[in-house]
């Protein structure tokens, strides 16, 4: 699986109540309403901007915060088809690959705003087209890449009732 699309950078602890506003909360029923108050507080209009296939750059522990599936999927809805950082919360980095957008643990110095990136899944190489630039990442494990491809493990599961590992 390769993804293609444009960068948007964001810093170190974005936390789900940067990805969601709490003032939407109750907006959690209508995702397609939602979707449009992405990063409402940290970059407006991000929702009008983005386009179908780009790519979120983040720092450490992105996605902290609460549990909540929403804002993984909330992201995947509004366009992003991966997110790198350098680190993820635990919980939202699993979030994300059950909803079907990648989540790949990478270097991203160099990486600026707007820069085309091509990601190989099962490579594990970032090429940054804009640059030149490439970065290595341990590639996910078949399991997850099969989630992926799959389009999310809701999916995933009933296209194969279960597991297949």
């Amino acid at each position: 699986m390769v993804i293609r699309g444009n960068a948007w950078l964001f810093g170190d602890d974005i936390s789900t109540d940067h990805i969601i506003p709490g003032r939407f909360y109750h907006l959690r029923s209508n995702l397609d309403e939602l979707k449009k108050h992405v990063f409402d507080d940290i970059a407006p209009g991000f929702s009008d901007r983005v386009r179908n296939g780009d790519i979120i750059v983040g720092g450490r522990n992105f996605g902290l915060g609460s549990s909540r599936e929403h804002a993984p999927l909330i992201i995947k809805m509004a366009g992003i088809d991966a997110i790198v950082a350098r680190s993820f919360a635990r919980i939202f980095y699993r979030n994300a690959i059950n909803v079907g957008l990648a989540a790949i643990i990478c270097p991203i110095e160099g990486l600026h705003e707007a820069d085309e990136l091509e990601i190989d899944l099962a490579e594990g190489v970032l090429k940054d087209i804009t640059t030149g630039g490439t970065r290595t990442f341990s590639p996910l494990p078949r399991i997850m890449q099969d989630i992926l491809n799959e389009g999310g493990l809701d999916i995933y599961i009933k296209k194969y009732k279960g597991f297949t590992i």
